[in-house]
């Protein structure tokens, strides 16, 4: 089945390229853009919680022999296997910021000077910076002077840390929702419509950021540029839709694989029932994610013929963004790492201080969810079997003790309270704490067709002294908290030595000329893929390796620098809806 009216523009993923670009191209042509998500939607109070439902809050399109997987998963964690790397990214309207910690956190200079083309630098995207920043609410989080529910315990440990190891620990601007107001946050809990129409909560300081935020406190896509792009400029968005293949046409609006796109694209998916659809557009914005965009565009060249003048770059200078976690657990300094947004500061080593470009990293604390940590506590006896014990006979030695007493004094009193205290008091969670990290790792892996899959050549090796760097950052961490403790990310131990990033990068890379990139850099060709017209990329696949910050404040630039190339529309963070929409 197929649409034969020509659209606008068909946007291929809504995450932080795909939803700012539907949104600026249906401001310049409202109802004549579509976009097309592999996920779903999730309005608010929709993320799973329960064990049972989050079984199958995973994504999956391949069958198994296994009885439990042999039904296509939809859900929101799409986790992927590599060699030497695994990637944790999103599918749901949204994208990654469904699922992402907040941050928006750009760049230093240097980091464009190293690899970035012309004319791409901070300072001219700093425009960008400013009104996607401006858009998505970023700030840091309000002081808790005037309300002490909003004292979040491990900043001060970060922030004593930071000055024990000779660093700077600054707060970050995180995306969350406390107001409309930047110097007076809305009360904890407190419901108001935000600049563009959608009803958010003020952050209720849960720690469930990285799993889908109930209470719509995130300023997730969803509730900004698609929401202005889909309640007030008309575009056609389309859920549980995965594309499959890009088709240029010819001057009579047949495919043809020799096309350079001027007469545009047929764009074939399949809907939420499995059914095969088309679409036919002017123009085509590709903004799957790293892995998505990759992995559609290898097969379009390889695979399927329909785009064979893609250059040959295609897939290389793949980056996971230096991303490294490390647990340190059980120290003696209270942290409570179940309450407040996931992560409220950063520490900086050799990003933006002292510049270092072969071990810069930031350290950025992090929060996890409270029915996380009751998780937690249950795998503690298999932890340390002797805590246990040790904990039995305090409680034995307790319960005998209220008991005698009780039985003296007729009554049993304030006995059972003490015991729960006692039971309850000390958990692993709250004198623990999850680091994260983030560098410039050599973004030197590529991404390739394999046996008809996506894979991924990681060549660890280079970005070792990297690595090690933070997990010798960690073990500092780890003495000045006293613990004994200090683990890692768990699939680092031998001979895994795998690598996790939630930050895939590169593939597609920005560049002056096809011999070096697969997209444009130049100011006539924004974002516009080497040898097609009408033929974008607008996600985090551009960049040409890591920058060391948390790259959505940079892709979201790119995208109003490439969105404001295709309309011509100078962007604005009122994204065309009145102010009190």
């Amino acid at each position: 089945m197929s649409d034969r009216i020509l659209l606008e523009a068909v946007i291929i993923g809504s995450g932080f390229g795909g939803a700012v670009a539907c949104c600026r191209l249906a401001q310049k042509w409202p109802g004549q853009v579509m976009l097309l998500e592999r996920g779903k939607r999730y309005p608010k109070g929709s993320f799973p919680r329960t064990p049972h439902s989050f079984a199958s809050n995973f994504w999956s399109t391949v069958n198994n022999s296994e009885k439990h997987a042999k039904q296509r998963m939809d859900g929101l964690f799409d986790i992927r296997n590599y060699r030497r790397m695994d990637a944790v990214v999103s599918a749901g309207l949204g994208g990654g910021s469904l699922i992402y910690a907040n941050v928006f956190l750009e760049p230093p200079d240097w980091v464009f000077s190293t690899n970035w083309p012309k004319p791409l630098s901070r300072d001219y995207l700093q425009t960008y910076y400013a009104v996607s920043k401006s858009v998505l609410g970023a700030r840091p989080i309000p002081s808790a002077e005037n309300d002490p529910r909003r004292q979040i315990t491990r900043q001060q440990l970060f922030a004593d840390f930071a000055s024990a190891d000779g660093r700077n620990s600054r707060l970050a601007d995180i995306c969350v929702f406390f107001g409309n107001d930047h110097h007076t946050p809305l009360g904890i809990g407190e419901q108001s419509k935000n600049r563009y129409g959608a009803t958010q909560t003020s952050c209720t300081y849960c720690g469930e950021c990285d799993v889908g935020c109930n209470v719509h406190a995130k300023n997730t896509l969803d509730l900004n540029y698609l929401y202005a792009a889909e309640h007030h400029h008309a575009a056609i968005i389309r859920t549980n839709c995965i594309a499959e293949k890009i088709t240029p046409l010819d001057i009579h609006g047949q495919e043809d694989s020799t096309a350079n796109g001027q007469h545009g694209y047929r764009v074939d998916y399949h809907d939420a029932n499995s059914q095969p659809q088309s679409v036919f557009s002017r123009r085509v914005v590709v903004s799957a994610g790293t892995l998505g965009t990759n992995e559609l565009l290898l097969r379009c060249r390889d695979e399927y013929g329909s785009l064979p003048r893609l250059s040959q770059r295609l897939g290389q200078r793949f980056s996971g963004n230096g991303d490294f976690v490390s647990i340190v657990v059980e120290g003696k300094r209270a942290a409570d790492p179940n309450y407040g947004p996931v992560i409220t500061q950063y520490i900086d080593y050799g990003l933006n201080d002292t510049p270092d470009n072969e071990t810069a990293f930031i350290l950025e604390d992090a929060a996890y969810p409270a029915f996380a940590a009751w998780y937690v506590e249950g795998l503690r006896p298999t932890m340390n079997p002797l805590h246990l014990l040790g904990k039995v006979w305090r409680l034995t030695r307790l319960f005998w003790r209220r008991l005698v007493q009780s039985l003296l004094n007729g009554k049993w009193s304030g006995s059972i309270v003490g015991y729960f205290n006692s039971l309850l008091h000390g958990d692993i969670s709250f004198h623990s704490n999850i680091l994260l990290f983030m560098g410039r790792d050599k973004g030197n892996g590529v991404l390739s067709l394999r046996n008809g899959q996506l894979y991924l050549n990681w060549p660890q090796t280079a970005s070792r002294p990297l690595y090690e760097a933070m997990i010798a950052c960690g073990k500092r961490f780890k003495d000045f908290v006293h613990s004994g403790t200090h683990i890692p990310q768990p699939t680092w131990a031998w001979p895994i030595r795998n690598n996790i990033t939630v930050h895939p990068l590169g593939g597609c890379a920005l560049a002056e000329s096809a011999s070096k990139g697969v997209v444009s850099s130049q100011e006539a060709d924004r974002g516009q893929i080497f040898g097609y017209q009408g033929l974008y990329v607008a996600d985090g696949s551009l960049l040409p390796g890591a920058v060391g910050a948390n790259p959505s404040a940079t892709i979201a630039a790119l995208s109003e620098w490439i969105a404001e190339g295709i309309t011509g529309i100078k962007p604005d963070d009122s994204l065309g809806v009145a102010r009190h929409a």
